[in-house]
């Protein structure tokens, strides 16, 4: 009990040491200017494709049978769209690992990618019917890995075919 006392003591004494009260010195007025602007930097390389031809669906699955993206393969065409939706079991993303990924389509595919959390991984879908829309216009054919970063060694992988 006399810990308490005392840890309320000093809780109080810093409280009002922190309220201060009195003049403002001249050179403290440049805090009540608001911080400037900070500009971050950008996620992605540049501006996405728009989606050309059909927008795909993929469900992202958490459940007592695993953790997995329906398809867990889907063959689209070059100017498709996959809209990635969070079913249940989240949070979940779409990523990708740079190192699988062809470093002439890299740029593409991150700019494709909007709302990035890291170079070519998307937000957390934290919510039952969010969804992540990606567009694979501009990416030349071929297949390419796709995961859920939070559920990647759980084996969330998705194989995703260009043609």
């Amino acid at each position: 009990m006399r810990f308490h006392g005392y840890a309320l003591a000093v809780s109080a004494l810093a409280l009002l040491a922190c309220g201060g009260g009195g003049e403002k010195a001249a050179d403290s007025m440049a805090m009540d200017s608001p911080p400037p602007a900070v500009t971050p930097p950008p996620a992605t390389t540049g501006t996405g494709a728009p989606i050309t031809g059909t927008t795909h669906t993929v469900n992202m699955v958490g459940d007592a049978t695993g953790y997995r993206f329906e398809p867990n393969a889907i063959t689209i065409k070059a100017g498709d769209g996959i809209n990635f939706v969070n079913v249940s079991g989240g949070p979940h993303n779409v990523a990708a690992d740079p190192a699988k990924i062809p470093d002439d389509v890299e740029p593409t595919l991150s700019a494709n990618m909007p709302n990035q959390m890291s170079p070519l991984s998307g937000p957390l879908l934290m919510n039952t019917n969010e969804a992540y829309l990606v567009s694979f216009a501009g990416i030349k054919p071929g297949t390419y890995e796709l995961n859920c970063t939070p559920h990647l060694a759980m084996g969330m992988i998705i194989k995703v075919t260009v043609q």
